[in-house]
């Protein structure tokens, strides 16, 4: 397993528009997402630093539910990665309970759009679906009952009251996301 940290897009960028299928067998695109944010997460089934934060994060869909959506895209080849597949991310979210969409970017277009390098990898939209904050959860991926600093929800927080990108902003880190080799 090797460490990847995420690539700093500026902020401002926008949201990529997508439409991907979803675990649900619903089509999901950016523009159904009608909340004052949106928090998109580059992530998978198999990364040892998702699976320590997905109830984490599960948890923080549900306390914002309305304020920030909360939308996952799997974007891992499943060809070199069977554990990552479509078939096996609907697995995931019902034995996880997922209560936020999990999408299937297999074109890996929508992770590219977003610079993700790893998962998992958190990238927070304002209502004009600018980018606000691209960063880690918290400080302490392993261990929630370690964790000291709350970035991810500072940076809801901050956004919903209306202000400014945070100036300081801790990439996250994970692994490697498993891209297709092009020819």
């Amino acid at each position: 397993m090797a460490l990847t940290e995420s690539t700093m897009i500026p902020l401002g960028t926008a949201c990529p528009d997508f439409t991907l299928p979803g675990v649900d067998g619903q089509l999901w695109s950016r523009d159904d997402f009608h909340c004052p944010a949106l928090l998109v997460v580059v992530m998978c089934n198999h990364c040892p630093y998702v699976q320590a934060i997905d109830d984490r994060l599960n948890a923080l869909a549900k306390a914002y539910a309305g304020a920030c959506a909360v939308v996952a895209i799997n974007a891992n080849d499943a060809e070199t990665h069977p554990e990552d597949s479509f078939k096996a991310m609907r697995a995931r979210a019902r034995s996880k309970g997922y209560v936020f969409p999990y999408l299937w970017d297999e074109e890996q277009a929508v992770a590219q759009a977003l610079g993700a390098a790893c998962t998992p990898d958190f990238f927070l939209f304002d209502g004009h679906r600018r980018l606000v904050y691209r960063g880690r959860l918290d400080d302490n991926w392993k261990d929630a009952a370690h964790v000291t600093r709350h970035d991810l929800k500072e940076a809801i927080e901050h956004v919903l009251a209306g202000g400014d990108p945070l100036e300081i902003q801790h990439p996250s880190m994970g692994c490697s996301i498993k891209w297709k080799t092009r020819d």
